[in-house]
């Protein structure tokens, strides 16, 4: 999620082609080193990127749908608020914790998930989301969102470590 808030932020100032940028690794030692101060240096660097001048009139590039993908600003930053969305229900499921967003919050997403294209490059190693698969519960927002997105909504991990469960940080 560091990462994510990189690249788009380096999308939104125009450098988001820069594959490198949107690479775990390019963050990895940081996040190693201070995961929390990591996150939150990434986050007030969205947050001003977000808010430049002109912003909302500028296109970002993409690399993660592929060579060249550009997409309006405004859609641009949608797909990351669908990031949030579908990576908070994957940390919160794979720790074992309930996942519950507000109704507005899903139903702001919904339609932002579903303009998220789908295609071959969803089969790539580094893609964010895998190819669409078939909602188990159509009238279930939110398991809609995460079918399109390739994930299974009943998905439980296959081990969950009792410390991470009980809260212990270790």
């Amino acid at each position: 999620m560091t990462v994510q808030h990189r690249g788009f932020a380096a999308a939104a100032r125009g450098h988001g082609a820069d594959e490198s940028i949107w690479r775990p690794a390019t963050v990895a030692d940081a996040v190693a080193a201070d995961p929390a101060g990591a996150y939150s240096a990434a986050a007030g660097e969205l947050i001003d990127a977000f808010a430049g001048d002109d912003v909302l009139d500028s296109e970002f590039a993409l690399p993660e749908f592929g060579p060249g993908a550009m997409f309006p600003a405004a859609m641009a930053i949608g797909f990351h608020y669908v990031d949030y969305v579908v990576h908070g229900w994957d940390v919160a499921r794979t720790l074992g914790k309930p996942y519950e967003l507000p109704v507005d919050v899903v139903a702001a997403a919904l339609p932002l998930a579903l303009v998220v294209p789908d295609g071959d490059f969803r089969t790539m190693d580094s893609a964010p989301f895998g190819p669409a698969i078939p909602s188990t519960d159509p009238a279930d927002d939110l398991d809609r969102i995460l079918a399109y997105l390739g994930r299974s909504p009943q998905w439980q991990p296959t081990v969950v470590q009792a410390a991470v469960v009980a809260g212990d940080p270790r």
